[in-house]
């Protein structure tokens, strides 16, 4: 809440879809369930269509009236694609295979980014974790709490 950590172990992830889809958020925290459960009702009537379904929450997003004052980010990903849906209508593949968002995103996914490069032999989890552990080590609004998901 402001400066101040209200909560250190908010879990920020969460499998929909029948545990075929994780999705991640930054921002308001009812903000952001909002959003998820929008989506999964998106994914249900598309029929687990990762890609149409953002598209169509991004429509929904950016137009409807309540929505459009929602402040928070969606990370959702399944077994071949990653995508950041923001609240302008971005519907976003990352570069690379590694997205992140949030205050320490940036820290994070240039940590992530040279680990894919420079250390290949480590795995997509050791790569994430000690990404974050870098992250939570430079922002002062990332902590060490870590939640760490995997989809089959």
């Amino acid at each position: 809440m402001g400066n101040t950590i209200a909560k250190s172990n908010v879990r920020k992830i969460r499998k929909l879809y029948n545990g075929a889809v994780l999705t991640g958020f930054a921002g308001s925290t009812a903000d952001a369930f909002t959003l998820l459960d929008r989506f999964d009702e998106k994914l249900s009537a598309y029929s687990g269509n990762m890609k149409r379904a953002a598209i169509e929450l991004a429509k929904d997003w950016r137009m409807d009236r309540y929505l459009r004052r929602l402040e928070a980010m969606i990370i959702v990903a399944n077994a071949t694609e990653i995508l950041i849906l923001s609240g302008t209508g971005d519907v976003l593949e990352p570069d690379h295979g590694v997205a992140a968002i949030g205050s320490g995103s940036m820290y994070a996914q240039s940590a992530a980014l040279a680990l894919k490069k420079f250390a290949p032999h480590l795995s997509a989890e050791e790569m994430v974790r000690e990404s974050l552990k870098i992250a939570a080590d430079i922002c002062i609004y990332t902590n060490h709490n870590l939640v760490v998901e995997q989809l089959p």
